[in-house]
């Protein structure tokens, strides 16, 4: 526990440390630009720097416990070692599960857009993640074919169903697609870190207390 702890402490704050600044750089000025063009007196936002970055820190540990326990179960079950790459795998598969299939079907949105209910995209999200997740598993840890084709099915199904849609978007200065594309990569790079730092520290620990055991015995 102590060594789960401990890499995903590391590899969630080093996340979301980054996360906050690609989107302090590349975001934040756009939701500025949206918030001007739709009240075009009203003042750029600004500010709550402590908050937006304790909850970009928060959101990291999260999910980085969440990922490298994940890892480390399904590490000890296969009998496979827990490293940077096999991180970087996972990391990939936490932004295909929680941003890029729920944003097949609902992008993300610039603040003040006019979307669908927010009780009927959060039901539509969370159905989204979770069918997404496990279809991911069946494929990978299925072993027959008929696993990987409900595996398959369950990750199709959200889609096939449609996303709740609201009205047609109104103007919004041509930032709505470079809004959504932005949002994804910085998902994909919280991701990434999250994944491939778990990975590395988790396999870095490791070796570190091997070699503490291995350590001969101080004499009496």
């Amino acid at each position: 526990m102590r060594r789960i702890f401990c890499s995903a402490f590391a590899a969630g704050a080093g996340a979301g440390l980054l996360s906050y600044a690609i989107q302090a750089a590349a975001l934040f000025p756009m939701i500025d630009r949206a918030e001007l063009l739709e009240h075009p007196a009203a003042m750029p936002a600004g500010g709550h720097l402590f908050y937006a970055v304790l909850a970009d820190l928060l959101a990291g540990i999260g999910f980085a416990l969440m990922l490298v326990a994940g890892m480390a179960l399904a590490a000890d079950r296969r009998g496979v070692a827990v490293d940077l790459r096999r991180g970087l795998l996972w990391g990939a598969a936490g932004f295909l599960v929680f941003a890029l299939a729920p944003a097949l079907g609902l992008p993300p949105a610039l603040p003040g857009a006019e979307t669908a209910g927010l009780a009927a995209r959060q039901l539509w999200w969370l159905g989204t993640a979770l069918a997404t997740a496990a279809g991911l598993a069946a494929i990978v840890f299925g072993r027959r074919v008929v696993w990987r084709i409900a595996g398959v099915a369950a990750i199709l199904a959200p889609h096939l169903l449609g996303a709740p849609q609201g009205p047609a978007p109104g103007a919004s200065g041509g930032l709505t697609s470079p809004f959504a594309l932005a949002s994804l990569a910085v998902s994909a790079v919280f991701w990434l870190v999250i994944g491939g730092g778990g990975g590395f520290f988790y396999d870095r620990l490791g070796a570190a207390a091997d070699r503490y055991a291995a350590r001969p015995a101080a004499p009496r």
